[in-house]
C-alpha cells in the first residue's frame, strides 16, 4: 500500500511538473509571437512613413524644373548655380537608401539655398508672381518634408531600440530584422529653403 501511494504521489508530481512546463512552454511561444507581431508592426510604420517622405520628396522634384525655367530669365550669368540645383536633383532622384536620401536631400537643400541667396540680387525676379508662388509652395513642401522626416525617426528609433533589447534581440535575429537608418537633414540647409516670406497673392 505505502510503495502504490508513493508511486501515485510521484505520477501526480510528474504530471504536475509537466503542466507546469506546458505552461511554460505556451506562456514563452505567445510571448514571442507578441514581440514578432510588434517588429512586423513597427517595420510596417517604418515602410509607410518611408513612402510619405518619397512623396514629398518627388513633390520637391516635380516643383524644381519650373522653379529653374522662372529663375533662368532673370539669373543668365548664374548657369553655374543653376547647374548645380539641375544636378543635384538629378542625384535626389536616383537616390535609394535611406543614408543616400538624407545625402541627397541636404545637397539639394544646399543648392537651392545658394539659388535663392542669388536671387536676392535680382529685384525683378523677387517681385516675379509666378516666382514668389513657387518658393512659397516649395516652403510648403520643404515643411512636409520635415514632418515626415520626425514622424519616420520616431518610429526608427522605437524599432531599432527593440533590435537591441532583450529578449526581443532573440527574435530580431532568428527573423532577419536589421536596424534601419534615420533619415537626417542639415537643419541649417533645410531652413534656409523653409523659411521663405510668406506672400499674400490677393
Amino acid at each position: 500500500f505505502i510503495i502504490h501511494s508513493l508511486k501515485q504521489k510521484q505520477k501526480e508530481v510528474i504530471m504536475g511538473l509537466g503542466s507546469i512546463s506546458l505552461s511554460i512552454i505556451i506562456i514563452t511561444i505567445v510571448y514571442f509571437i507578441i514581440i514578432y507581431n510588434k517588429f512586423i508592426s513597427l517595420r510596417a510604420g517604418i515602410n509607410s512613413s518611408e513612402s510619405d517622405i518619397d512623396v514629398q520628396l518627388k513633390r520637391r522634384y516635380n516643383l524644381i524644373p519650373a522653379l529653374i525655367d522662372t529663375v533662368k530669365g532673370y539669373q543668365k550669368h548664374e548657369t553655374e548655380t543653376l547647374e548645380k540645383v539641375v544636378k543635384a536633383r538629378q542625384h535626389s532622384m536616383q537616390a535609394n537608401s535611406m543614408e543616400e536620401k538624407s545625402n541627397a536631400a541636404n545637397m539639394l537643400s544646399n543648392a537651392l539655398g545658394k539659388m535663392f541667396a542669388l536671387a536676392e540680387s535680382y529685384p525683378d525676379l523677387k517681385a516675379n508672381t509666378n516666382f514668389l508662388k513657387l518658393q512659397q509652395e516649395l516652403s510648403s513642401i520643404e515643411n512636409s518634408i520635415q514632418n515626415a522626416r520626425r514622424y519616420y525617426n520616431a518610429i526608427a528609433r522605437d524599432y531599432n531600440a527593440k533590435l537591441d533589447s532583450f529578449p526581443d534581440l532573440l527574435v530580431a535575429r532568428n527573423f532577419n530584422f536589421t536596424s534601419r537608418n534615420y533619415f537626417e537633414l542639415d537643419e541649417n540647409e533645410a531652413e534656409t529653403v523653409r523659411s521663405m516670406p510668406k506672400v499674400n497673392f490677393n
